[in-house]
């Protein structure tokens, strides 16, 4: 008898299904059973199993088999194959559909109008990478056959509108400013219009984009909209407030209740502002009216729709207000102001206010300074009293060049308002009094009403003449 016969009186082999694993089994329990691990491997190979021996359990049934009769025994362990993963698309914003989840602060309390998480990006700005799929790694089977891998799928970009791919095609990046949305089929754009199909309010919450806001419905009390592009309300605004880098238009109107702002680096349009705050580097353009509110414009306010109404509050251009009726036959206080840049106006009043508080101040400095120099002419001045009267000297120096510094900017803004060539307020129909219009540096009030005329200053005046 050969010794694989003899073997396989004793033995048998086993193989999983999928070949990784081998096993020996005690066919007869048989205390004088002996084989050498040379034999035993020669035998496992007569069975196919040619790779992964376990050579510390061949070793133990060669040596004491009774240990192995009544249990199955690996023998052999091949190498399972390592799939490749797949490539992805890893975005540099969060694109979990969250948009609508209120921001917790500091503290644990949460904004409720803090909602609206926009992915904005600038132009440029990289909007996502693709991570490369990795090969797989083949693996053995018991009997010495290779087992195939799969490797990993190659991501690929979805391009959609407004970006563009390095030239690895390996990133993906803004081809403008503007709002990261996927769209249909997984593609991935970047659109300079972001819309709301609704009013501003709790569930929108607060708006910040790089790009064009376009709201078809209200802007809440309380809610605030910037924009580094337009901002386009289709509705009506109520406290709120709007902050844009180009203009604003309201097409409903401002009715504001001394609430909020509205803040455009170009024009501001709307049919109405009532106790509202506007200001607009160029022009406000209304065609209703204008009721006891703050208006700023750089150049121009014109108020000349059917009603073409200002009465109330202060109104301030640059260069001209043109309305068709200024105040009401109440006499309701109006202020008009022309001639010069508004917020160089209002630079000027906060100058004035400065250069009197740094005088007081140095003032008091001076009588300080001054009782602090006649203890030092008689010798009482105190080491502690010597360190303050340094402090003290470097004050003052420091108040004499602000000082100096304010009075020549309050020149500068005193001598713009001197050029009032272009500034002029018109009233189309009617003005009435109670109203107030200041040129340049130079007031006139209006005490009776009067129709159709122009003021502009001319010869030391503000002079009235007929609207042409």
């Amino acid at each position: 008898m050969t010794t694989a016969e003899y073997l396989q009186t004793y033995l048998v082999v086993q193989q999983s299904q999928d070949k990784l694993t081998a096993c020996i089994q005690f066919s007869i329990a048989d205390e004088n059973f002996a084989c050498t691990q040379e034999q035993l491997e020669e035998f496992l190979r007569s069975h196919g199993i040619k790779h992964g021996f376990l050579q510390a359990e061949i070793d133990g049934i060669a040596k004491l088999p009774s240990r192995y009769f009544y249990r199955q025994t690996v023998v052999a362990q091949g190498e399972a194959p390592i799939h490749g993963e797949d490539g992805f698309i890893r975005f540099a914003y969060d694109m979990n559909e969250e948009a609508y989840r209120p921001v917790e602060l500091e503290g644990g309390k949460i904004d409720f109008k803090e909602v609206a998480q926009l992915k904005n990006v600038k132009r440029g700005q990289l909007i996502a990478e693709k991570v490369k799929a990795t090969p797989g790694k083949e693996g053995m089977a018991v009997t010495g056959e290779v087992i195939p891998c799969r490797n990993g799928k190659e991501a690929y970009f979805k391009i959609g509108k407004n970006v563009v791919q390095n030239q690895e095609q390996t990133a993906l990046y803004a081809a403008i400013d503007g709002l990261i949305s996927i769209t249909d089929k997984s593609k991935i754009n970047v659109f300079p219009v972001f819309e709301v199909n609704g009013d501003v309010d709790y569930k929108i919450g607060n708006i910040d984009f790089v790009g064009t806001v376009v709201i078809r419905g209200n802007v809440l009390t309380g809610f605030k909209v910037k924009a580094s592009g337009d901002i386009r309300v289709v509705g009506g605004v109520e406290g709120a407030i709007l902050e844009s880098d180009g203009s604003i238009e309201v097409t409903g109107g401002v009715l504001a209740s001394g609430k909020g702002y509205l803040k455009a680096g170009k024009n501001v349009k709307c049919s109405f502002i009532q106790d509202g705050n506007v200001s607009a580097a160029e022009d406000v353009l209304i065609s209703q009216s204008i009721m006891h509110s703050q208006v700023r414009a750089g150049r121009n306010v014109i108020c000349t729709g059917a009603k073409g109404l200002i009465v109330g509050g202060t109104v301030q251009a640059g260069d001209r207000v043109l309305a068709r009726t200024i105040g009401n036959t109440m006499s309701t206080a109006t202020v008009l102001e022309v001639g010069v840049r508004p917020e160089l106006r209002s630079e000027l009043m906060e100058r004035r206010n400065q250069l009197k508080l740094l005088n007081a101040n140095l003032d008091k400095t001076e009588k300080a300074l001054a009782l602090l120099d006649q203890l030092a002419a008689v010798g009482q001045l105190q080491p502690d009293r010597m360190a303050m009267r340094v402090k003290l000297g470097s004050t003052k120096r420091a108040a004499v060049i602000e000082i100096a510094d304010n009075k020549d900017r309050i020149l500068e803004i005193e001598k713009s308002l001197e050029d009032t060539e272009r500034a002029k307020v018109d009233a189309v129909n009617v003005i009435y009094g109670g109203t107030k219009i200041v040129i340049g540096r130079y007031t006139r009030f209006i005490k009776d009403a009067a129709q159709r005329v122009s003021f502009r200053y001319a010869e030391g005046d503000i002079v009235m003449a007929p609207y042409v």
